[in-house]
């Protein structure tokens, strides 16, 4: 018997006696602490199933063949380091070229009630030259900082969640974004949009977010803060030709899905941010497969049953809340770029601007902030035959309605009654769109939207105001000029 003959038979021996694992297959390990003392229980992934750590901070688990990233689920009183300012550093890529290698997680104690913080959500910044950035984005950044220290002066720790299309179809850019962001000095977690993917894309799904993740890690992740739980998820599903996608939740995500909310407590207040919405309306739309909304939306309703959950995306460059049953909420954001950089508000008359979301335990309040204007700027007032539709009313455009909201109009101080709801387009994005040479491209054009109302003033000679007040209380007034 030669020397290789026995080798062979050494090598199979081993294999039937589940030997020699550790030579076929690559594990993951490491330990997770803060300030010096191991941290057990916390979550690790990588992406593909779920470990814990043990009462000494030690994981170790099996990695994917495919996994890219390990990473933790950051315990809800603890945040990590940033790089470059604003990029958690919440992951490790997995280097396959030293299977020994341990991925520790150094974490700190968030300062203060962790219970107690604020987050911004914007969408779409969707830069494609430089400068959009340093004309653009730049000052919003500024705005963005002022907004974070009136937040953290009224005791919040507050951090960001960036709603995808960070370019548009400009990966070369990423680098330039980071040090445009850098001011805001904070944690930004950030999802994949459409444009962010390769371009030209990808032959499949599975190699489009590379440079993404090159830049900013998994694609897929989670993080608890206070008494929250936070899910990024991508839902950008590239098809691999031209420069097609839908909106879709492959299955190995639903699996990484289930395995980390199963570490999450039934009734928690769970956001689950993302690119695409599920839906145009409260209800999903039969039959639906399209490049705009969530395909396969039911399925990702049927595993966050039982959880108090606000989903948060951006894509379709407009404002709107929707409420598809008692436990779910949807807030589809309004896009950073406003008519792509040649407007400061969008094609459905929103602002420019962010989510603002304020909690505090398990209660959540919110509002939107438009870039450059006062937290109480949540309408626009416009006077008769502003509006080719109704020539003869005042419409007002209130961008974060939702049906908890009761929109009224005052004559000479008088309350005259409730506006009439209706979908129509906004007359200052209408007027905006149809100068071609402002927007450039031929295929802009405003867009209907069912957050305007309108109302006949009783005495056309009379002070007409504007009354909002929002699902929490709070009242906003516009004097129509």
């Amino acid at each position: 018997m030669t020397n290789i003959q026995q080798s062979m038979i050494a090598l199979a021996l081993m294999l039937c006696m589940g030997l020699g694992a550790d030579a076929r297959h690559l594990f993951v390990q490491g330990k997770v602490s803060a300030a010096g003392k191991a941290l057990s229980g916390v979550v690790v992934s990588d992406g593909y199933s779920c470990s814990v750590t043990d009462g000494e901070g030690r994981y170790r688990f099996e990695a994917n063949d495919d996994a890219r990233f390990v990473f933790i689920s950051t315990p809800s009183a603890y945040t990590v380091a940033c790089d470059q300012a604003t990029i958690p550093q919440f992951y490790h890529r997995i280097d396959r070229s030293a299977p020994d290698a341990d991925y520790d997680f150094t974490l700190t104690p968030i300062k203060g009630n962790a219970d107690r913080f604020a987050f911004l959500a914007l969408a779409d910044v969707q830069v494609s030259a430089d400068k959009e950035l340093t004309k653009g984005y730049t000052a919003d950044v500024t705005d963005m900082r002022r907004l974070a220290d009136d937040l953290q002066r009224g005791g919040r720790n507050v951090f960001s969640i960036d709603l995808g299309d960070i370019v548009g179809n400009a990966q070369w850019l990423y680098s330039q974004y980071i040090k445009t962001a850098a001011p805001l000095n904070m944690p930004i977690f950030r999802a994949i949009g459409n444009h962010d993917m390769e371009m030209p894309p990808s032959r499949t799904y599975e190699g489009s977010t590379k440079t993404f993740e090159r830049y900013f890690g998994p694609v897929n992740y989670s993080f608890n803060r206070g008494q929250a739980h936070f899910i990024i998820l991508d839902d950008c599903f590239c098809t691999g030709r031209d420069y097609q996608y839908i909106g879709y939740i492959p299955e190995q995500t639903f699996r990484w899905l289930e395995q980390d909310l199963a570490h999450v407590k039934k009734g928690s207040l769970v956001f689950v941010a993302m690119h695409i919405p599920c839906s145009p309306t409260d209800k999903l739309v039969f039959n639906q497969s399209d490049m705009e909304y969530v395909s396969n939306a039911a399925a990702l309703w049927d595993v966050l049953k039982g959880y108090n959950v606000h989903f948060l995306s951006g894509h379709t460059h407009w404002n709107q809340n929707l409420q598809y049953g008692d436990s779910i909420i949807e807030h589809n954001t309004a896009a950073v770029c406003g008519i792509w950089w040649k407007a400061d508000i969008c094609m459905d008359g929103t602002p420019r601007g962010c989510g603002v979301y304020e909690v505090d335990g398990d209660r959540l309040t919110w509002y939107y902030h438009s870039f450059g204007h006062a937290r109480d700027y949540q309408l626009r007032t416009y006077k008769p035959g502003a509006s080719k539709e109704y020539p003869n009313d005042i419409i007002a455009n209130v961008w974060n309605y939702d049906q908890q909201w009761k929109v009224e109009w005052l004559e000479n101080g008088k309350v005259m009654g409730r506006m009439t709801q209706f979908t129509g387009f906004d007359p200052e994005a209408t007027a905006i769109c149809a100068d071609k040479e402002k927007v450039e491209y031929d295929w802009i054009s405003p867009v209907k939207t069912g957050h305007l109302f309108r109302a006949t003033p009783k005495n056309p000679n009379a002070k007409i105001t504007v009354r909002a007040t929002d699902r929490f209380g709070r009242v906003y007034e516009e004097e129509i000029k």
